[in-house]
């Protein structure tokens, strides 16, 4: 083929590793400014021929004489929607416009490799796909715990133990103050609790008053409903500002998490469950309910508030412990002054007592806040593991909404031990996504796996378990192909074809045959070389391992030996290609109906020709492009 198809073929290398960024799990996407990108509309879905023509193209009056530059205008604004799509989550509309976008290049009639502008085109639309991968495989946060933020009760307590020059006016207004409410949980006003009251009105702590009262706006309906449900009082909603500032990603130093700063063992006590997919103490319907439980268990076995919320601090032994040292009389304040309780715990209760009296007349004590809007939600039941960026894009929303309703998932992606989970989902939404999650296939709804390392295993042979890569695992895991994988190890295992895949179903559209034959017929044979084991031999020629083994008559862990012949099964031994080839009749011919969104590469990968070979099969794309409701000849 000389230097040009060597051009060619590395054209077809930076393809395959291109086709593999759409199916990847990535919380945001570098397609400009993360803030504003989240609230971006995906645009509606255009077709090639309604794409906008490029500035070269409206310099020149859009004239179709030059018609490879309305044709690289093209491409490259389905190459832009499908960034806009990836900003908002939509990896299955990104897909899709990244599809088209190669499609119309490859199926244009040209010959890319004859015209400098198409052959510079082509190779910039690859490289630009290719970054986006590398980005999503470069971003942990994929995959990782969402962004945590330091708990609002660890700067608290280092300001409580402090004296401040009290002004004699403070007690006065804050006397005035409590006479005129009626608090759910008495309010004891001492040198602790005013002093507290006077730095919340100083510029620090006016600061941490309104963040709190802000984000108080979101949650303050759905507290207050289940403190009434769970017959304890509402003014407890004062001990989750205190400790989280209604945070639901808040950890403190001693790593209690959530709303209400549940330790994990005492979570789960109250049947809250923390996992590697979820940790339901971030769950602000859940955990309210824990917490309004293990309250009113503290109240019942205390008899005083004051005493039930120091144990919801340090826990009821050490309270209890405290008592029996203090006497059967002794109340919190007598435990507070005798410094029978952790220097937190001392002053836990002040602070809740001070944000209590400033919460119930902001304005008054100089905090001035809008709270933030009251959340609204529905739940829908999803039984199967769904990554959120497929059900954003199934009921029409930014998936960041989702992750905002949703704090708990920790992997965007709905557990898959859980098939009573509830997802939070806008209101309005639910009646769509109940009717369209069981119509999504198996392989729509995640664009990721977990995989657990075995003893033995290697990177090749997890990634041909998995039909994808060896060096698409370690980008994902941020690990190096040399690397060294240890059993128990967890590894994410991206989903999609296999950069070797993609490569093969290119080449063969150039190739007579031969190699295709070879690596996916009965009768092709495949000598063993230094360092091969069946799992990488069988990620070469696109087989399962275990098929290749029981070609052979051996066992998964059978040794080969250098120079070994082994018989390579071809695609057709597979169940997947042997029914379709049932299907197909004696003719040896698929037929398949064309789909709104699908385009010529996407099935060339899905059936595993090529695409030249999908237009010679069938020429009436020789004159125009392919439309749904197409019935579409598949080679074998």
């Amino acid at each position: 083929m000389g230097s040009t198809g060597h051009q060619y073929r590395v054209w077809e290398s930076k393809l395959a590793t291109a086709t593999l960024a759409v199916l990847l799990a990535l919380p945001v996407w570098a397609a400009g400014d993360g803030a504003s990108a989240t609230k971006k509309t995906p645009p509606p879905h255009l077709r090639a021929g309604e794409a906008p023509l490029s500035p070269a193209a409206e310099r020149a009056g859009g004239n179709a004489a030059d018609a490879i530059e309305q044709l690289l205008a093209q491409a490259d604004a389905a190459r832009l929607r499908g960034e806009e799509h990836l900003a908002a989550g939509h990896l299955e509309s990104a897909r899709q416009e990244f599809d088209l976008a190669v499609d119309l290049l490859l199926t244009s009639g040209y010959d890319l490799r004859e015209d400098s502008r198409l052959r510079f085109g082509f190779d910039r639309l690859v490289d630009r796909i290719h970054q986006l991968e590398r980005a999503a495989l470069r971003d942990t946060a994929a995959t990782g715990e969402p962004p945590e933020v330091p708990a609002s009760l660890d700067e608290l307590v280092e300001v409580a133990p402090l004296t401040f020059p009290l002004d004699p006016q403070v007690r006065a207004q804050v006397e005035a103050e409590l006479a005129a409410l009626s608090p759910d949980i008495p309010v004891v006003l001492n040198e602790r609790v005013l002093s507290l009251v006077d730095w919340m009105q100083r510029p620090k702590g006016r600061r941490v008053i309104e963040n709190g009262l802000r984000r108080a706006g979101r949650y303050r309906e759905l507290i207050t409903s289940i403190l009434d449900e769970e017959g304890v009082p509402r003014d407890l909603i004062h001990l989750a500002q205190a400790e989280s500032a209604f945070q639901p990603h808040a950890r403190s130093r001693a790593r209690a998490v959530g709303l209400w700063q549940f330790m994990s063992s005492r979570g789960q006590e109250y049947g809250l469950k923390i996992n590697w997919w979820v940790d339901e103490r971030r769950d602000p319907v859940k955990s309210t309910r824990a917490a309004a439980r293990h309250l009113r268990d503290l109240y019942e076995q205390f008899g005083d508030w004051y005493l039930a919320l120091a144990a919801y601090n340090s826990g009821p032994v050490r309270i209890s412990r405290a008592l029996e040292r203090a006497g059967s009389d002794a109340d919190y304040w007598t435990l507070v002054d005798r410094r029978l309780l952790p220097r937190e715990t001392r002053s836990y209760v002040p602070i809740i007592l001070a944000m209590t009296l400033v919460a119930k007349d902001p304005l008054r004590f100089g905090a001035d806040v809008e709270p933030e809007p009251p959340l609204r939600f529905e739940t829908v039941k999803v039984s199967k593991p769904t990554d959120l960026r497929r059900i954003s894009e199934v009921i029409g929303v930014d998936v960041s909404v989702l992750r905002e309703l949703n704090p708990h998932l920790l992997r965007n992606v709905t557990p898959p031990d859980d098939p009573d989970f509830e997802l939070y989902v806008p209101p309005g939404t639910a009646e769509t996504l109940a009717a369209e999650l069981p119509k999504l296939p198996e392989s729509e709804r995640v664009y990721w796996q977990q995989h657990r390392v075995r003893r033995g295993e290697t990177l090749s042979g997890i990634g041909s378990r998995y039909a994808t890569s060896a060096q698409a695992i370690a980008q994902a895991n941020g690990i190096t192909l040399g690397s060294t994988i240890r059993p128990g190890q967890m590894l994410v295992i991206p989903s999609g074809s296999s950069a070797g895949e993609v490569r093969r179903l290119m080449g063969s559209s150039r190739s007579s045959g031969s190699s295709r034959s070879r690596s996916a017929s009965a009768s092709g044979t495949y000598r063993v070389q230094s360092g091969d084991t069946l799992s990488g031999i069988a990620a070469r020629h696109g087989v399962s391992t275990s098929a290749l083994a029981q070609a052979n008559g051996l066992a998964l862990r059978s040794v080969i030996r250098v120079g070994q012949r082994l018989e390579v099964p071809g695609d057709g031994d597979s169940g997947a290609r042997a029914s379709e080839r049932a299907s197909s009749g004696s003719s040896g011919r698929n037929v398949h109906r064309v789909r709104s969104g699908e385009t010529l590469w996407s099935l060339s990968r899905r059936y595993r020709v090529s695409v030249n070979q999908l237009r010679r099969a069938n020429p009436y794309l020789t004159s125009r492009q392919l439309r749904a409701g197409d019935d579409l000849f598949i080679p074998e």
